[in-house]
Protein backbone atom coordinates (compact mmCIF):
# COMPACT_ATOMS: atom_id res chain seq x y z
CA UNK A 1 0.00 0.00 0.00
CA UNK A 2 1.56 3.52 -1.05
CA UNK A 3 0.60 5.05 2.00
CA UNK A 4 0.81 3.45 5.33
CA UNK A 5 -1.76 5.05 7.56
CA UNK A 6 -0.43 3.97 10.93
CA UNK A 7 2.96 5.54 10.14
CA UNK A 8 2.16 8.41 8.64
CA UNK A 9 -0.34 9.15 12.01
CA UNK A 10 2.39 8.03 14.55
CA UNK A 11 5.24 9.62 12.77
CA UNK A 12 7.03 12.79 14.73
CA UNK A 13 6.62 16.04 13.55
CA UNK A 14 8.82 18.13 10.53
CA UNK A 15 10.60 20.85 11.63
CA UNK A 16 12.03 23.45 9.78
CA UNK A 17 13.19 27.29 9.80
CA UNK A 18 11.86 29.68 7.14
CA UNK A 19 12.39 33.32 6.78
CA UNK A 20 11.00 36.03 4.10
CA UNK A 21 10.83 39.87 3.11
CA UNK A 22 9.67 42.49 1.05
CA UNK A 23 10.61 40.76 -2.54
CA UNK A 24 9.38 37.70 -1.28
CA UNK A 25 5.49 39.34 -0.28
CA UNK A 26 5.30 41.32 -3.61
CA UNK A 27 6.39 38.28 -6.36
CA UNK A 28 3.70 36.43 -4.34
CA UNK A 29 0.91 39.66 -4.80
CA UNK A 30 2.19 39.64 -8.51
CA UNK A 31 1.71 36.20 -8.80
CA UNK A 32 -2.00 36.26 -7.60
CA UNK A 33 -2.65 39.28 -10.34
CA UNK A 34 -1.85 41.88 -8.25
CA UNK A 35 -0.79 45.19 -9.54
CA UNK A 36 -3.75 45.79 -11.91
CA UNK A 37 -3.81 49.41 -12.55
CA UNK A 38 -0.31 49.16 -11.83
CA UNK A 39 -0.53 53.27 -10.46
CA UNK A 40 -3.75 51.84 -8.14
CA UNK A 41 -3.39 53.21 -5.01
CA UNK A 42 -5.53 49.86 -3.88
CA UNK A 43 -3.08 48.26 -5.64
CA UNK A 44 0.05 49.67 -4.40
CA UNK A 45 -0.67 48.43 -0.65
CA UNK A 46 0.47 44.56 -2.59
CA UNK A 47 3.28 45.92 -4.53
CA UNK A 48 4.99 48.92 -3.18
CA UNK A 49 7.20 48.23 -0.23
CA UNK A 50 6.84 51.66 1.23
CA UNK A 51 3.00 50.83 1.69
CA UNK A 52 3.14 47.21 1.90
CA UNK A 53 0.68 44.76 3.27
CA UNK A 54 0.29 41.24 3.72
CA UNK A 55 -2.29 39.00 2.33
CA UNK A 56 -2.64 36.34 4.94
CA UNK A 57 -2.49 33.87 1.95
CA UNK A 58 0.81 34.87 1.41
CA UNK A 59 1.73 32.51 4.69
CA UNK A 60 0.89 28.97 1.98
CA UNK A 61 4.34 29.77 0.59
CA UNK A 62 6.36 31.98 2.78
CA UNK A 63 9.62 31.17 3.31
CA UNK A 64 9.56 29.87 0.13
CA UNK A 65 9.29 26.45 1.93
CA UNK A 66 7.57 23.43 -0.05
CA UNK A 67 3.87 23.68 -0.12
CA UNK A 68 1.54 21.66 2.18
CA UNK A 69 0.87 18.97 -0.75
CA UNK A 70 5.00 18.67 -1.73
CA UNK A 71 5.93 18.50 1.73
CA UNK A 72 3.30 15.96 2.72
CA UNK A 73 4.45 13.52 0.31
CA UNK A 74 7.65 13.34 1.76
CA UNK A 75 6.36 12.92 5.05
CA UNK A 76 7.13 9.15 6.51
CA UNK A 77 4.14 6.34 5.67
CA UNK A 78 3.40 8.53 2.00
CA UNK A 79 5.07 6.94 -0.76
CA UNK A 80 3.08 8.21 -3.73
CA UNK A 81 3.37 9.18 -7.54
CA UNK A 82 3.08 12.77 -7.53
CA UNK A 83 1.16 12.50 -11.14
CA UNK A 84 -1.74 10.58 -8.85
CA UNK A 85 -2.09 13.49 -6.57
CA UNK A 86 -4.31 17.28 -6.30
CA UNK A 87 -4.88 19.38 -3.67
CA UNK A 88 -8.32 18.99 -2.57
CA UNK A 89 -8.49 21.55 -0.09
CA UNK A 90 -6.54 23.95 2.14
CA UNK A 91 -7.71 26.46 5.16
CA UNK A 92 -5.48 28.94 7.00
CA UNK A 93 -5.87 30.12 10.87
CA UNK A 94 -4.21 33.62 11.42
CA UNK A 95 -3.00 33.80 14.74
CA UNK A 96 -1.73 37.22 13.89
CA UNK A 97 -0.97 39.25 11.34
CA UNK A 98 1.64 38.38 8.88
CA UNK A 99 4.45 40.68 9.52
CA UNK A 100 6.46 41.95 5.74
CA UNK A 101 9.47 40.63 6.87
CA UNK A 102 9.93 37.48 9.20
CA UNK A 103 11.64 34.37 10.70
CA UNK A 104 9.30 31.39 11.85
CA UNK A 105 9.78 27.98 12.80
CA UNK A 106 7.32 25.19 11.10
CA UNK A 107 6.40 21.85 12.61
CA UNK A 108 4.37 19.47 9.64
CA UNK A 109 3.15 16.15 10.10
CA UNK A 110 -0.38 14.15 9.54
CA UNK A 111 -3.04 14.38 11.42
CA UNK A 112 -5.45 12.57 9.44
CA UNK A 113 -5.76 10.11 6.70
CA UNK A 114 -8.80 9.16 5.01
CA UNK A 115 -10.02 6.09 3.02
CA UNK A 116 -12.10 7.43 0.00
CA UNK A 117 -12.39 3.82 -1.31
CA UNK A 118 -10.81 4.72 -5.05
CA UNK A 119 -8.36 6.97 -3.36
CA UNK A 120 -7.17 8.28 0.21
CA UNK A 121 -6.86 11.72 1.46
CA UNK A 122 -3.99 13.09 3.96
CA UNK A 123 -4.45 15.95 5.90
CA UNK A 124 -0.96 17.59 6.33
CA UNK A 125 -1.09 20.48 9.17
CA UNK A 126 1.73 22.81 9.49
CA UNK A 127 2.04 25.52 12.12
CA UNK A 128 4.26 28.32 11.86
CA UNK A 129 5.60 30.59 15.26
CA UNK A 130 8.09 33.00 14.95
CA UNK A 131 9.99 34.56 18.89
CA UNK A 132 6.51 36.10 19.77
CA UNK A 133 4.67 33.02 19.48
CA UNK A 134 2.28 30.89 17.02
CA UNK A 135 1.25 32.89 14.20
CA UNK A 136 -0.29 30.50 10.98
CA UNK A 137 -1.82 27.15 11.37
CA UNK A 138 -2.29 25.39 7.59
CA UNK A 139 -4.04 22.12 7.02
CA UNK A 140 -3.67 20.95 3.30
CA UNK A 141 -5.79 18.02 2.10
CA UNK A 142 -4.15 16.00 -0.26
CA UNK A 143 -6.32 13.72 -2.47
CA UNK A 144 -4.37 10.53 -3.66
CA UNK A 145 -5.94 8.80 -6.20
CA UNK A 146 -5.63 5.07 -6.46
CA UNK A 147 -4.67 4.79 -3.11
CA UNK A 148 -7.64 4.00 -1.20
CA UNK A 149 -9.48 0.82 -0.18
CA UNK A 150 -7.87 -0.52 2.61
CA UNK A 151 -11.07 -0.72 4.91
CA UNK A 152 -10.20 2.52 6.56
CA UNK A 153 -12.01 5.88 7.58
CA UNK A 154 -13.44 7.54 5.38
CA UNK A 155 -14.06 10.82 7.43
CA UNK A 156 -16.13 14.06 6.74
CA UNK A 157 -17.31 14.91 2.76
CA UNK A 158 -16.47 18.58 3.39
CA UNK A 159 -19.74 19.02 1.27
CA UNK A 160 -21.50 22.34 2.84
CA UNK A 161 -25.08 23.16 1.71
CA UNK A 162 -24.88 26.51 -0.93
CA UNK A 163 -25.12 30.00 0.20
CA UNK A 164 -28.94 31.02 0.63
CA UNK A 165 -30.15 33.94 -1.46
CA UNK A 166 -28.52 36.31 -4.13
CA UNK A 167 -24.81 37.07 -4.00
CA UNK A 168 -23.84 40.84 -2.37
CA UNK A 169 -21.18 41.01 -4.77
CA UNK A 170 -19.99 39.58 -7.77
CA UNK A 171 -16.49 40.01 -9.86
CA UNK A 172 -14.62 38.83 -12.30
CA UNK A 173 -10.67 38.07 -12.72
CA UNK A 174 -8.21 37.51 -15.97
CA UNK A 175 -5.78 35.08 -15.19
CA UNK A 176 -2.79 36.14 -17.26
CA UNK A 177 -1.53 33.16 -19.78
CA UNK A 178 1.50 33.28 -17.57
CA UNK A 179 0.02 33.26 -14.52
CA UNK A 180 1.47 30.01 -13.17
CA UNK A 181 4.50 30.18 -14.56
CA UNK A 182 5.11 33.79 -12.56
CA UNK A 183 2.66 32.01 -9.20
CA UNK A 184 5.51 28.91 -8.83
CA UNK A 185 8.20 31.36 -8.63
CA UNK A 186 7.14 31.63 -5.43
CA UNK A 187 7.85 27.73 -4.07
CA UNK A 188 5.78 25.37 -5.85
CA UNK A 189 7.46 23.78 -8.76
CA UNK A 190 5.01 20.93 -9.01
CA UNK A 191 5.56 20.14 -13.28
CA UNK A 192 1.84 20.08 -13.20
CA UNK A 193 1.57 23.68 -13.72
CA UNK A 194 4.35 24.18 -16.05
CA UNK A 195 5.15 21.00 -18.47
CA UNK A 196 2.59 19.96 -21.19
CA UNK A 197 3.75 16.47 -20.85
CA UNK A 198 3.21 16.01 -17.14
CA UNK A 199 0.01 17.51 -17.01
CA UNK A 200 -1.35 14.99 -19.91
CA UNK A 201 0.43 12.04 -17.69
CA UNK A 202 -1.48 13.49 -15.25
CA UNK A 203 -4.93 13.23 -17.16
CA UNK A 204 -4.94 17.03 -17.80
CA UNK A 205 -5.23 18.54 -21.46
CA UNK A 206 -2.39 21.44 -20.91
CA UNK A 207 -0.66 22.96 -17.37
CA UNK A 208 -3.59 23.72 -15.03
CA UNK A 209 -3.50 26.94 -12.82
CA UNK A 210 -2.34 26.30 -9.24
CA UNK A 211 -4.96 25.74 -6.67
CA UNK A 212 -3.46 28.01 -4.12
CA UNK A 213 -3.46 30.77 -6.73
CA UNK A 214 -6.78 30.58 -7.22
CA UNK A 215 -7.31 30.77 -3.63
CA UNK A 216 -4.88 33.57 -3.30
CA UNK A 217 -6.69 35.26 -5.94
CA UNK A 218 -10.29 34.76 -4.51
CA UNK A 219 -9.12 36.13 -1.03
CA UNK A 220 -7.72 39.16 -2.58
CA UNK A 221 -11.15 39.75 -4.72
CA UNK A 222 -13.06 39.14 -1.07
CA UNK A 223 -10.63 41.77 0.68
CA UNK A 224 -10.66 44.08 -1.38
CA UNK A 225 -14.29 44.35 -2.22
CA UNK A 226 -15.56 43.58 1.39
CA UNK A 227 -13.05 44.16 3.94
CA UNK A 228 -11.80 47.66 2.67
CA UNK A 229 -8.70 45.80 1.77
CA UNK A 230 -7.81 45.30 5.47
CA UNK A 231 -5.74 42.07 4.91
CA UNK A 232 -5.36 42.33 8.95
CA UNK A 233 -9.13 41.83 9.71
CA UNK A 234 -8.84 38.01 7.66
CA UNK A 235 -8.78 35.38 10.74
CA UNK A 236 -9.89 31.95 9.03
CA UNK A 237 -9.59 31.21 5.34
CA UNK A 238 -10.73 27.19 4.12
CA UNK A 239 -11.83 25.70 0.46
CA UNK A 240 -12.52 22.83 -1.10
CA UNK A 241 -10.64 22.40 -5.00
CA UNK A 242 -14.14 21.51 -6.47
CA UNK A 243 -12.40 21.67 -10.00
CA UNK A 244 -9.40 22.92 -11.86
CA UNK A 245 -8.59 26.47 -13.53
CA UNK A 246 -6.13 27.19 -16.70
CA UNK A 247 -4.34 29.91 -17.39
CA UNK A 248 -5.51 32.56 -19.51
CA UNK A 249 -9.30 31.84 -18.36
CA UNK A 250 -11.66 34.33 -16.18
CA UNK A 251 -12.61 33.99 -12.70
CA UNK A 252 -16.30 34.62 -11.24
CA UNK A 253 -16.06 35.15 -7.82
CA UNK A 254 -19.01 35.56 -5.52
CA UNK A 255 -19.77 36.31 -2.39
CA UNK A 256 -22.36 35.99 0.53
CA UNK A 257 -22.16 37.97 3.61
CA UNK A 258 -23.15 36.25 6.99
CA UNK A 259 -22.73 37.75 9.89
CA UNK A 260 -21.39 36.38 13.64
CA UNK A 261 -22.63 38.25 16.45
CA UNK A 262 -20.17 39.67 18.87
CA UNK A 263 -17.19 38.02 16.40
CA UNK A 264 -17.36 39.96 13.60
CA UNK A 265 -18.27 37.81 10.51
CA UNK A 266 -17.95 35.31 7.61
CA UNK A 267 -18.07 35.34 3.67
CA UNK A 268 -19.21 32.17 2.01
CA UNK A 269 -17.22 32.26 -1.50
CA UNK A 270 -18.05 30.61 -5.09
CA UNK A 271 -15.50 30.47 -7.80
CA UNK A 272 -15.90 29.12 -11.58
CA UNK A 273 -14.36 29.59 -14.94
CA UNK A 274 -16.50 32.13 -17.06
CA UNK A 275 -15.43 30.63 -20.39
CA UNK A 276 -16.05 26.96 -19.25
CA UNK A 277 -20.24 27.47 -18.71
CA UNK A 278 -19.36 28.68 -14.80
CA UNK A 279 -17.55 24.97 -14.27
CA UNK A 280 -16.70 25.03 -10.50
CA UNK A 281 -13.37 25.96 -9.29
CA UNK A 282 -13.33 26.67 -5.73
CA UNK A 283 -16.24 25.29 -3.31
CA UNK A 284 -17.41 25.21 0.59
CA UNK A 285 -15.32 28.82 0.41
CA UNK A 286 -15.40 30.43 4.09
CA UNK A 287 -13.49 34.15 4.98
CA UNK A 288 -13.85 34.39 8.58
CA UNK A 289 -12.84 37.77 9.10
CA UNK A 290 -13.15 40.31 12.74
Amino acid sequence: MPIDAAAALAAAPRTGEIAWGPKDVQLYHLGIGAGVPATDPRELRYTLESRLHVLPSFATVAGAGEPGVIAGLSLPGVDVDLARVLHGGQRLRLHRPVPVSGAATTSSRTVAVYDKGKAAVLVVRTEAADADGPLWTGDARIYVRGAGGWGGERGPSGKAAPPAGEPVAVVERRVREDQALLYRLSGDLNPLHADPGFAARAGFDRPVLHGLCTYGIALKAVTDTLLDGEVTRVRDYRTRFAGVAYPGETLRIRMWREDVAGSGGVVRVGVSAVERDDAPVLADTVVGYV
